[in-house]
């Protein structure tokens, strides 16, 4: 993916927001968040990326926070959004949690810069914004986990843990977003693709003899 492709993920991810200045500011805050952390970066470094003034962000944002919160939640519903579409999907387990893990990891390639704020920056978050994203990460889990069941009841997965299974499994998704390089060899279908097959190797996937 090269670095216009990379903007055009990256700008396609916030669509939904609106106006276009609060757009551009989460955008920018993305990419600062990103590149110095969210407690080195200041309202003044995000507004200066979008091309604004600082008195000018707090027209759309409160506070810093309010920022992060808005690229967390908005993130979180994307990717579960994903998940619970290849859960809720034609096929048998196996080809639905291949197709969950492929589309998960997928967009955390895709979205490698956006997936890092929303899933190492948690902490900063303020109480009530913590709360309800870590709800979404337990919907998340959740897709994933009744994929998992299913195939476990079905014969055709080995899983003695299945929660410790579908947290370790959906960790290994997310760390794609800290060290996938859009200019290096692989791409983010190729690595859906290897993760998908990890994954139905990790729940020990045994087709069941018809």
């Amino acid at each position: 993916m090269d670095v216009e492709a990379e903007q055009s993920e990256r700008t396609e991810a916030w669509s939904g927001i609106t106006p276009d200045a609060a757009r551009r500011l989460v955008i920018a805050a993305v990419e600062a968040f990103a590149e110095r952390g969210y407690h080195a970066t200041t309202t003044r470094d995000i507004a200066g990326r979008a091309g604004m003034s600082p008195a000018a962000l707090y027209i759309h944002y409160k506070t810093k926070e309010e920022l992060l919160y808005q690229i967390s939640v908005v993130g979180h519903r994307l990717s579960l959004g994903l998940l619970q579409d290849a859960a809720n999907g034609d096929g048998g387990p196996a080809d639905r949690l291949a197709a969950a893990v492929r589309s998960f990891v997928r967009w955390h390639a895709e979205h490698h810069t956006t997936g890092r704020v929303v899933q190492y920056e948690l902490g900063a978050l303020g109480p009530e914004h913590y709360t309800e994203v870590v709800e979404l990460r337990r919907e998340s889990e959740a897709a994933v986990r009744s994929v998992i069941h299913d195939g476990v009841r079905a014969g055709e997965f080995d899983v003695p843990d299945v929660s410790g299974t579908t947290v370790a499994l959906l960790s290994l998704c997310i760390d794609v977003a800290r060290w996938f390089n859009p200019g290096g060899r692989r791409t983010p279908d190729g690595i859906g693709a290897l993760y998908a097959d990890l994954a139905l190797r990790m729940v020990g996937y045994a087709p069941r003899q018809r």
